[in-house]
């Protein structure tokens, strides 16, 4: 039986919620605590990056836990709510850091809530994903939802992105560490009533009790599925590379491009690449599919994403007086970025029938929890590359009082510590695309005849 337009619209709501969740914290924590509350960048990189090191163990075993969960809920949903309602809480934590706190008190204060945040996000994420091939078929069944979810989560990804800054500036005015602490709670409570819609909608179709790995054979079972791990490769290099310029972006804006209303012009430039990315996903992704494989959409979009990427080192070195100008890279990377999503939940959820042909048994749970891993480990090095940036150009204004608020700050950064940002944000990048590029090229064998060849075989 097809799925019903109601399952598919609660499926992408909880998308939806769970992005921009995400979002809030992969592209504003390190902003939060640096820029607004004045921890130190180094500090910060260390946290991020340790805490992605710490879900390489948490991620698959949290995988092991769903596979070995029995309730008359089903195996996904129960994990589903308690990851999504306790992240909430520990969300809003995050970013409502007590004002009494300085100095070291604030450093642990950032590196027990964030931890804490990631740990409850694989609690919801693992699940979340981990459903797809549990209650729908292979083939363009599974790969429609896939593009639906993807879709919806770019949505909710973009919804944080472009509005983030003008709501904490509407809430908070110039006290932007009080605008983040109720638009992380806003976000919260959208997060667990999308959830809840999804967990009240959506059931498991499959009967099938598959045995529980062992944390020993679940490792060994991601070793000997070269095309997961391909997959996975790929995805830490193309996610650490967008990434790294959507941590520095906002610094771009406040340090390089500058103006007193800065915030503004970042805020109109996310509008049009929130645009662009959910477009890129609903519209330009089918119309492509239609004429290309996914492996030479694959090719495409990359290149597409090179290209921005070279084209914003290049604009940068002009005048920049409108923002306008910055759309055309925005246009090339946010919809490379927006058509990647997609595309490398498609792959993977293809490695889960390549795994069970192979190694002979069906691993949905472990293999997405490595998508969970590898996304976060992809945030915090990032995150990490970013803050030695901040900190070697010395890119940070602390917990300014209100007068401060309406100075231009691009006005005092020296042209080196510019060209520093703009180096990082741009040139490592394309590095690692094509990096991504190679790997990919290498290793990958499912192809569309690959995928419905496998699907013979297990059906036989």
């Amino acid at each position: 039986m097809n799925l019903s337009l109601k399952e598919k619209i609660s499926y992408g709501l909880g998308a939806v919620g769970k992005d921009m969740v995400y979002m809030l914290s992969a592209s504003y924590v390190l902003y939060y605590f640096q820029d607004i509350l004045g921890v130190s960048a180094v500090a910060m990189g260390i946290i991020l990056l340790v805490a992605r090191i710490f879900d390489a163990f948490n991620d698959p075993i949290m995988g092991v836990i769903v596979a070995k969960t029995n309730t008359k809920w089903g195996r996904f949903r129960p994990w589903l709510m308690i990851g999504t309602v306790t992240n909430a809480v520990v969300l809003f934590l995050m970013f409502a850091a007590p004002p009494a706190l300085d100095g070291q008190g604030l450093v642990a204060y950032a590196a027990i809530t964030y931890i804490l945040w990631g740990v409850t996000y694989t609690m919801m994420d693992i699940p979340y994903w981990s459903m797809i091939p549990a209650f729908t078929r292979s083939g363009k069944e599974r790969e429609g939802l896939t593009t639906l979810a993807r879709s919806c989560a770019g949505v909710g990804s973009a919804l944080v992105t472009i509005f983030t800054m003008m709501i904490v500036h509407a809430i908070g005015g110039n006290n932007e560490r009080m605008g983040f602490q109720w638009f992380a709670l806003v976000i919260a409570v959208l997060f667990v009533v999308f959830i809840t819609i999804t967990c009240l909608t959506i059931k498991e179709k499959s009967t099938v009790n598959v045995e529980s790995p062992s944390v020993g054979q679940m490792f060994k079972a991601l070793i000997t599925n070269d095309q997961a791990m391909t997959i996975v490769i790929a995805i830490v290099l193309i996610n650490t590379s967008i990434y790294i310029t959507s941590n520095l972006v906002i610094y771009f804006f406040k340090y390089d491009f500058g103006g007193t209303g800065w915030y503004n012009s970042y805020t109109l430039f996310n509008m049009f690449g929130g645009a662009v990315q959910i477009l890129s996903m609903m519209v330009a992704y089918p119309l492509l599919r239609k004429k290309l494989t996914n492996v030479k959409i694959f090719y495409l979009t990359l290149g597409s994403a090179i290209i921005g990427y070279v084209t914003l080192f290049a604009i940068a070195f002009i005048n920049m007086s409108s923002v306008y100008v910055l759309f055309i890279p925005g246009f090339f990377i946010f919809a490379a970025n927006g058509v990647l999503q997609v595309l490398t939940t498609v792959f993977l959820a293809n490695t889960v029938d390549y795994g069970e042909l192979k190694n002979g048994r069906r691993d949905e749970s472990v293999i997405f929890s490595m998508q969970t891993f590898v996304v976060k480990l992809a945030s915090g090095v990032a995150a990490f590359i970013a803050s030695i940036c901040l900190s070697v150009n010395n890119l940070s204004k602390g917990d300014v009082t209100e007068a401060e608020q309406a100075i231009d700050f691009a006005k005092d950064v020296a042209a080196s510590a510019k060209f520093g940002l703009r180096m990082t944000m741009t040139i490592i990048p394309v590095i690692g695309l094509f990096i991504a590029i190679l790997v990919f090229a290498k290793k990958f064998i499912l192809t569309e005849e690959k995928v419905q060849e496998i699907a013979d075989q297990l059906h036989k």
